[in-house]
């Protein structure tokens, strides 16, 4: 079944965390920081058959790519927001990765970072920018 896509007002995109202007999102979780992409990203994409992400260790320069998101339709690579060392990989989302679809701010993240840039931080958008981003697209 096609998937339709949102309109910009449908999109879900919460106060309470920071966007990359990549579509990728960071979320405080405790020391450490969760990423996972967008709604918008996973509306774009449509059905996500496919995640690869990278291994627990790895450390990642901001704007770099971390792994690839796969849909019916087109391969995309996913960008490191803040740059940091990958210290847990949600293994949850490679073995289903259409919980991206369903949940992306929730049961759909992808990776737990220990920053190494924590300036990298102030140069991500909050909700309103990041709307104002999407508005203009």
């Amino acid at each position: 079944m096609a998937q339709t896509k949102k309109r910009i007002d449908e999109i879900d995109i919460p106060d309470s965390i920071l966007y990359y202007a990549e579509h990728t999102w960071v979320a405080r979780d405790g020391e450490y920081y969760r990423i996972g992409i967008t709604d918008f990203a996973q509306d774009q994409l449509g059905e996500i058959i496919f995640i690869e992400l990278p291994e627990v260790g790895a450390g990642y320069r901001k704007g770099k790519t971390f792994g690839c998101a796969e849909s019916t339709k087109s391969v995309s690579s996913l960008y490191m927001p803040i740059s940091g060392e990958i210290v847990q990989v949600h293994t949850t989302v490679s073995d289903n990765p259409e919980l991206v679809n369903q949940d992306a701010y929730g049961e759909g993240w992808m990776i737990l970072i220990k920053p190494t840039n924590p300036d990298d931080l102030q140069e991500l958008l909050s909700a309103e920018s990041y709307r104002r981003q999407l508005s203009s697209v």
